[in-house]
């Protein structure tokens, strides 16, 4: 992965929210949906996108399918995402879709996969899949 790669994901602004959100945990699509108030078609033309490239990863959790960023991440994806990170407090839409975040996670229920929005120091290798 590159940084003309890595800003190609990134410049878009549906896919720098969605990456954005997934800084926080691990997400699925229906979530990301909800937040961004976009059709599911979109955010899985999105998802495909960043996943293509290597900037996300994709799990099977139960009927959930579960994206999330890379564990170990490149060191110059880190990086960028360290800048995204900092950023984004000061943007207003990031403030809202993280606020938005909270209110989604706050009602999931009970039977919600535990994978669904829990930071997790590893994921499985074996269930991971790239294109």
């Amino acid at each position: 992965m590159d940084l003309v790669s890595i800003h190609e994901c990134l410049s878009n602004k549906t896919r720098l929210r969605v990456v954005h959100l997934l800084q926080q945990g691990p997400l699925c699509v229906c979530h990301l949906q909800e937040v961004l108030r976009e059709p599911q078609v979109k955010m899985s033309r999105h998802l495909a996108y960043l996943l293509r490239r290597g900037m996300v990863l994709r799990e099977r959790c139960g009927h959930w399918m579960i994206y999330r960023l890379p564990t170990d991440p490149p060191p110059l994806l880190a990086s960028q995402l360290a800048c995204l990170q900092d950023a984004a407090a000061e943007v207003a839409d990031f403030r809202r879709d993280k606020d938005r975040l909270a209110k989604v996670l706050a009602k999931l229920s009970p039977d919600t996969p535990s994978c669904v929005g829990k930071k997790t120091t590893r994921p499985r290798r074996s269930k991971l899949s790239r294109p």
